[in-house]
């Protein structure tokens, strides 16, 4: 479910019409919508209840600071994957101890960032980052609280680009080695071992994976306690996906996901962290764009539009599929036609879809990207010189710009001259 319905005729984000935002900030621009936020963060929260957790959001996910202090100031922990990451948190308002360092390629320079800050715990991706962590803890006088992560050997069934559990992923330490590898923490300076920390990937539309991955460290919790590790905390990762067409997707729902946590890892009296990103920020989100052209092809037409791949990646990326609608609700018995829904980039690859229906559409009218909140600004460029398009938060009836569109000077202006092109050419 989201707040994006429409109104009167008129796409609205909560209680404003998209025409509205769209007047004030031009177009394309990224809309996200606080009650859905809140919302969805709420369903891990109830699904978890009676359970000791923290939910913790995937930053990389949807990085923008007003939705992470909104979703901060719900109780929110934040899983961070780098130090600009652990920084946006940090500026957001959330504590150290809330906040989750995960990653695969820390530098000495993250770690030491985040132990002289504060951290709630390092999800430890090798026996080799496990060793240069303890060099800096103890280097500075502090103990880092680790989970290693664990490579289960399970496939996600998930896009290839987005499968993190399997044993040829770059992800985690196989599981055969676990042990050694904690037995390795338990002798080392500087740190305390927690818990264990597992993810198998992102848009998972199914939950026999994770209880197969889960059962697998369910597990290995009783063989370190039984080698006298002190396993307390268990991070599971995100991975749970949304609905992005409206017609067959029926991912599980956040009460099934917490009711197989139950039913697996129920009795090991250990804390549960889970870290989502795409179910809270995919359907909280939305992306707005402007008709350019509408161009007859040979055999097909393609509707241009002012956004691009630039802003979008995910269609060019993964062949992901959005939902596109007319912000101007059609009418019921329009007829609908097939197009070629394209960007201004310079590549063949700037295609949202091919041969999409859509109602009959003219220059300047609007249309929206749905469930776009989740990897789309963040991971959005400045590719062919195009400025990173606004974010704008609803909260009912009032919205703001929370990132605002850059300037040609403020893009120009980060580029530097070398000494020796200075002068003019004669």
């Amino acid at each position: 479910m989201d707040h994006f319905l429409y109104r009167d005729g008129v796409l609205h984000a909560e209680d404003v019409t998209l025409t509205e935002i769209a007047a004030h900030v031009g177009t394309p621009f990224y809309c996200y919508s606080t009650a859905t936020l809140t919302r969805h963060f709420r369903l891990f929260q109830e699904a978890l209840a009676g359970l000791d957790h923290l939910v913790c959001f995937a930053i990389k996910s949807l990085s923008n600071q007003a939705v992470l202090r909104t979703l901060g100031d719900l109780g929110a922990g934040m899983d961070v994957v780098s130090g600009g990451e652990y920084r946006r948190a940090q500026a957001a308002g959330v504590p150290g101890e809330r906040i989750v360092f995960s990653g695969v390629g820390k530098t000495r320079a993250e770690m030491a960032y985040a132990l002289t800050h504060g951290i709630r715990q390092f999800n430890v991706e090798s026996a080799e980052e496990l060793r240069v962590l303890s060099d800096v803890a103890s280097g500075l006088g502090k103990t880092a609280p680790i989970t290693l992560r664990v490579n289960p050997d399970v496939d996600a069934k998930t896009h290839e680009k987005i499968a993190t559990g399997r044993k040829e992923d770059k992800f985690g330490v196989p599981i055969a080695r676990a042990r050694d590898v904690y037995a390795e923490a338990a002798r080392l300076p500087g740190i305390e071992v927690v818990g264990i920390d597992v993810h198998i990937g992102s848009q998972l539309t199914d939950l026999a994976p994770f209880e197969t991955a889960f059962t697998k460290i369910a597990d290995l919790t009783r063989e370190l306690r039984a080698d006298g590790h002190r396993i307390r905390r268990l991070d599971l990762g995100g991975g749970l996906g949304i609905p992005y067409t409206r017609s067959n997707e029926t991912p599980p729902l956040p009460l099934d996901y917490g009711a197989m946590i139950r039913r697996v890892l129920g009795d090991l009296d250990v804390e549960i962290e889970i870290e989502p990103g795409r179910l809270i920020a995919g359907n909280a989100g939305i992306l707005v764009a402007s008709v350019l052209y509408l161009k007859q092809g040979e055999g097909r037409d393609f509707l241009i539009l002012d956004a691009a791949m630039n802003d979008l990646i995910r269609p060019a990326m993964y062949g992901a599929h959005h939902d596109i609608v007319p912000v101007l609700e059609a009418q019921a018995a329009t007829d609908q036609r097939p197009v070629d829904i394209v960007g201004p980039v310079c590549e063949t690859g700037d295609t949202f879809a091919r041969q999409r229906s859509l109602p009959p559409l003219a220059p300047g009218d609007l249309v929206a990207f749905r469930s776009a909140g989740a990897y789309g600004a963040v991971m959005a460029s400045e590719y062919n010189t195009r400025p990173l398009i606004p974010e704008v938060l609803v909260h009912g009836d009032q919205y703001a710009v929370i990132r605002a569109r850059p300037s040609f000077d403020e893009i120009l202006n980060r580029d530097t001259l070398p000494s020796w092109l200075e002068s003019p050419t004669p």
